[in-house]
């Protein structure tokens, strides 16, 4: 394995920023993929994307004016609708103009508010175009949610910078060796909690499947999972069910009778050499705790991806060097998948060929952690 970043994955919804960072008739930015971003809430209440780039000279459009329909440009005064990019009006062009502006855009991207997140489309035509009106294809995919298994439910995120690419963000997110060593703690694992696992995994699309499971008994949702019981009935136990779809999304869902946590944790690409995580979680038990536990529960979430942080951090001064890496069997078999999966889309898209899963059949792995 080479320690070099492969293409980036277009055509998927990413988070681009946190709902909380963008207020009323002002604008916010983000970085996707390499893409500068500038995005906001229309007065109706709708999210918009639009390149942070005036098609006109290329100076940000962050820098301009937002009056909560249209979006200024702070050089020349152009506007464009904050939604579609159209632009509306140049303010230079004298009445008998030939200009057909409405034929002018801004780049625009599909987003939407979601689990307290702006997601953003990033179409492949992003990829070669820096203006114009964004090609989309017929029909969207879904905007990823947080898995939830009834109406009621606390929802909370924890979010952390990785100075690496999306690649290695995302084989770490899946590593399952690392927590004896990475997760050191008292209120979690050591050294010695370290035995034999053996897991099923299965292939499912653009993604694979490890089958349901009890999860591990050290576990903070599996402790409190049993002790919540919620009209749990006798024969039942705790299971967990672990996801993963391309282009980054892991997906956890614990569940003990009608009791349930769940988790939808994306590594997102920023640059080629820093990408972010970002853990949604949903609970529908102790919700009457939630003042209590929910304060508990992020403090230690954030020690932990304050481990993984810091361990990518300390990676980053090895890749600096551009070394020659390797991946084993059977704990690194997942990162095989996902490498794999990647270049089984990147050719599907290229050929037109259907995308060939590289996982025929189900899978046993073992590994000690």
């Amino acid at each position: 394995m080479a320690s070099d970043p492969a293409p980036w994955l277009y055509g998927f919804w990413y988070p681009a920023l946190r709902s909380d960072r963008v207020h009323v008739r002002a604008m916010a930015t983000a970085m996707l993929l390499g893409i500068p971003l500038v995005l906001g809430r229309k007065r109706t209440g709708e999210a918009f994307a639009l390149r942070d780039s005036c098609p006109h000279r290329g100076i940000p459009l962050s820098y301009g004016q937002f009056d909560g329909e249209q979006v200024q440009c702070s050089y020349h005064g152009w506007c464009f609708e904050a939604r579609s990019g159209q632009c509306r009006e140049i303010p230079s062009l004298t009445p008998d103009t030939k200009l057909k502006i409405d034929r002018i855009y801004a780049s625009a991207f599909p987003c939407e508010e979601k689990d307290g997140f702006f997601w953003v489309y990033i179409p492949e035509s992003a990829v070669s175009s820096a203006g114009g009106q964004t090609q989309l294809p017929p029909e969207l995919p879904p905007v990823p949610r947080v898995p939830a298994f009834s109406k009621k439910y606390v929802l909370t995120h924890l979010t952390a910078d990785l100075p690496c690419s999306v690649d290695h963000g995302i084989i770490g997110l899946m590593d399952p060796a690392h927590g004896p060593f990475v997760h050191q703690s008292w209120w979690w694992r050591s050294k010695h909690s370290i035995h034999e696992k053996q897991k099923h995994f299965e292939p499912i699309p653009d993604g694979f499947r490890m089958s349901a499971h009890a999860p591990s008994s050290n576990s903070a949702p599996y402790k409190l999972m049993r002790m919540a019981g919620v009209n749990a009935k006798p024969g039942d136990r705790v299971e967990t069910t672990i996801d993963f779809v391309l282009p980054n999304l892991r997906v956890e869902s614990v569940r003990y009778g009608e009791g349930w946590f769940s988790t939808l944790t994306s590594v997102t690409p920023i640059t080629a050499t820093h990408c972010r995580i970002d853990v949604r979680a949903a609970w529908n038990i102790f919700r009457w705790a939630t003042p209590l536990v929910l304060p508990i529960g992020r403090y230690f979430g954030k020690k932990f991806i304050r481990q993984d942080q810091l361990t990518m951090e300390q990676q980053a001064e090895g890749l600096k060097h551009n070394p020659n890496l390797m991946l084993i069997d059977d704990a690194d078999r997942p990162a095989k998948w996902y490498f794999a999966l990647k270049q089984a889309l990147l050719d599907s898209r290229r050929s037109g060929e259907p995308m060939k899963h590289p996982m025929s059949e189900p899978v046993v792995l073992k590994w000690r952690s």
